[in-house]
């Protein structure tokens, strides 16, 4: 395998773990060492300049469904794309919403499997809960979700700092000495957002999203640990707005 495929195999079997363990304290490690594997990835100078001189920068396309989690959905979705310096915008039609991701390729196979392994995580958990009523399911799940997307954003974020923070290991300059490559981290997430300025095309902001309800936030963000990989995802119902928005 070469290293993309390695360091995918290794997540997966980290969150597989995560999976495994009743133990939400487990669970929260297994996961947090995964965003930390990534994290160290991406901040390794040959993979930064490879990226820069010889990566291919393009979109994906990530179905998000129809229905009330829809903003939910794209909420986790960019958590997790931000993340690795990708930009989302999204689209809607009579057939659902589908996001659409510009980032180099190596990134963009990271945030997709990130999110369809997330997603289920958190519909998992999200299933097993019902409310006195079924509106006031929906309106927990759906902010269940968004308070799940938050910890996951922050998850990321701090296992990217840590990465970005351990010593230099002997050898070679790395991205924490005087040949430090923190320019051409930039310069990859700058070449990112100019590509994705031409690639989108037109875009407008889409409608504010309705306040999540508390308890359910709260919940989702305490959750957001722990793993249930492989349980069905939750419907959707009527899609949200037309055309393409941020």
């Amino acid at each position: 395998m070469n290293d993309r495929e390695i360091l995918i195999d290794r997540v997966r079997k980290l969150l597989a773990k995560a999976e495994s363990t009743d133990n939400p304290n487990e669970a929260e490690a297994f996961s947090a060492k995964a965003a930390e594997l990534i994290a160290a990835h991406r901040l390794d100078p040959a993979h930064v300049r490879d990226s820069l001189d010889r990566g291919t920068v393009g979109l994906r396309r990530i179905p998000i469904g129809r229905g009330a989690y829809v903003r939910a959905r794209l909420a986790l979705l960019s958590a997790v794309a931000h993340a690795h310096d990708c930009e989302v915008v999204f689209e809607t039609s009579g057939t659902g919403t589908v996001a659409v991701v510009a980032g180099f390729e190596s990134d963009l196979v990271i945030t997709e499997l990130l999110f369809e392994s997330l997603h289920v995580q958190a519909a998992g958990q999200m299933a097993a809960t019902k409310m006195a009523t079924p509106a006031a399911t929906q309106r927990w799940r759906r902010s269940f979700l968004f308070g799940y997307a938050r910890r996951v954003g922050e998850l990321l974020s701090e296992s990217r700092a840590h990465a970005a923070s351990r010593p230099a290991p002997a050898g070679p300059p790395t991205l924490f000495d005087e040949s430090s490559t923190v320019p051409d981290v930039l310069a990859r997430a700058e070449r990112v957002k100019e590509y994705a300025k031409v690639a989108f095309g037109p875009v407008r902001a889409a409608r504010a999203v309705r306040p999540a309800h508390v308890a359910g936030w709260n919940d989702g963000h305490r959750a957001a640990g722990s793993a249930d990989i492989g349980r069905t995802r939750l419907g959707g119902r009527k899609a949200l707005g037309r055309g393409r928005n941020t």
